[in-house]
């Protein structure tokens, strides 16, 4: 909680104090911190690396306890029966697919060199919106009387 905190504080205090000159149009869905450097006249290196070393502290600090969760899950799944492991490994399937497209969309937009690329748009669009839509989806999979009408709207649409 500190972290992000301590975190959505400094960023914006870092590019408040910049001057920007031209245009204060940035070209992305939200008020970002890279496009906001991208909009300033003065050397902005120092912030960008800070940005940079922030957000991957704040990466770190996420997936380590994912990391080490999973791994006790995994443990533990050796006592289990043959139905109680698929039944855990179903669920944990469902949330590592969740976790890993929204965190891997975020580590790519924010963990990496202080530069905006035309990728940031459809990133921003994938991580806010389509993560979401698909998350009811993923885990509606596991259902079984969802996958029983999968397979019969499957089959009828093949006909």
């Amino acid at each position: 909680m500190y972290l992000a905190l301590h975190d959505g504080i400094t960023h914006p205090l870092f590019v408040y104090n910049l001057p920007s000159c031209g245009p204060n149009i940035i070209d992305h869905f939200v008020c970002d911190t890279y496009p906001l450097l991208k909009l300033s006249c003065s050397d902005t290196y120092t912030i960008g690396r800070t940005v940079v070393a922030n957000d991957g502290k704040i990466c770190v600090v996420i997936f380590m306890p994912l990391l080490i969760i999973y791994g006790i899950i995994l443990h533990f799944l050796k006592n289990l029966s043959r139905e109680g492991r698929h039944k855990a490994l179903s669920t944990c399937g469902s949330h590592i697919t969740v976790v890993a497209l929204f965190f891997v969309s975020c580590t790519f937009m924010y963990v990496r060199p202080p530069s905006t690329l035309p990728i940031d748009k459809s990133l921003a669009m994938f991580y806010t919106i389509i993560t979401l839509m698909l998350n009811p989806l993923i885990y509606s999979v596991r259902n079984g009387e969802m996958k029983n009408a999968m397979k019969k709207l499957w089959t009828r649409v093949r006909k």
